[in-house]
């Protein structure tokens, strides 16, 4: 079998890279800081001449092991976990944006992020928000400074679906970064990189992690946008694989810079979790689908 299916790919992502002792999980790794043979060694993990674990800021087994199984679920090319849901959201824009920019947003949004998209506005980002269920709204707002549209899968809380594949058309021809929470569908109920999405942003927090007990988040490069053209990136980050200067850039600035980082044992939690995620978003489905068939049997 060649293929395998979203829960196989899942359970057995931990086992792709020959984890220690044969363990079925990831091991938890709590340290912050690694040993090398000498200090050229050091020195060169650190200049990104090597691979290797420099400190825990920025990179940790145990969340290298996550960011992994997530990139899988959502089909991308490499992603970058952080503290919570809106650190993920927070460092993809600071580090991509800039004083001058202008995003255009899907005016129902989760209450924190508008909250955060308010908070950029002082900081000289323009934000126009508009009705993301009609993709022409969207292409109306497009400015020659807009560099990014931003919209929810399923709008946290009032529900409202966005017209992402009409969204995705509107990216493409136009150049822009088009950003996608999945956070209300998970990655096993929508694909993002299927309507052209180029980051994937989740709240593991939620359904991903499933049981309340770990903070998380995590953003995902799908390999759809060509950064070439983006010209926020700055030339450090202009080498090696071009659809991976995006994602470098938000973790270089996201960890490194603002430490937002997630910690193994979170890290740990939200990856066990995850393996009950198709099971537990089924379920979630059939009560509503059973809630929604009692509603409209009532006045």
């Amino acid at each position: 079998m060649t293929k395998k299916g979203f829960i196989t790919t899942n359970l057995h992502s931990d086992r792709k890279d020959g984890p220690e002792h044969g363990v079925l999980h990831k091991a938890i790794h709590p340290s912050v800081a690694y040993g090398y043979e000498d200090a050229r060694h050091l020195a060169e993990v650190f200049q990104g001449k090597r691979e290797g674990y420099n400190y825990g800021r920025q990179l940790n087994p145990t969340v290298t092991a996550l960011q992994k199984r997530i990139s899988l679920m959502e089909g991308g090319l490499a992603s970058v976990a952080f503290a919570t849901g809106m650190a993920a959201i927070s460092s993809t824009m600071l580090a991509l944006l800039r004083s001058g920019d202008h995003i255009v947003s899907s005016a129902f949004l989760f209450g924190n992020t508008n909250s955060l998209f308010a908070t950029l506005q002082r900081l000289g980002i323009e934000v126009s928000f508009v009705d993301a269920t009609d993709a022409s709204s969207i292409e109306a707002a497009i400015r020659p400074n807009t560099k990014l549209v931003f919209s929810e899968t399923i709008a946290n809380p009032a529900t409202q679906i966005a017209d992402l594949q009409g969204i995705g058309k509107i990216c493409e021809s136009k150049g822009l970064i088009f950003c996608v929470d999945n956070t209300m569908t998970s990655p096993h109920l929508f694909n993002p990189k299927s309507i052209g999405a180029s980051l994937v942003v989740n709240s593991l927090t939620k359904y991903i992690g499933g049981h309340g007990n770990a903070l998380g988040g995590i953003v995902t490069e799908t390999g759809n946008y060509d950064w070439t053209v983006f010209e926020n990136i700055y030339d450090t980050y202009r080498r090696g694989d071009p659809s991976l200067w995006g994602i470098t850039q938000i973790k270089k600035k996201g960890l490194r810079d603002i430490g937002a980082s997630l910690g193994p044992e979170a890290a740990h939690h939200l990856a066990v979790g995850s393996e009950t995620l198709p099971m537990r978003m089924d379920r979630a489905c059939k009560n509503a689908q059973a809630l929604a068939e009692f509603c409209e049997t009532q006045n």
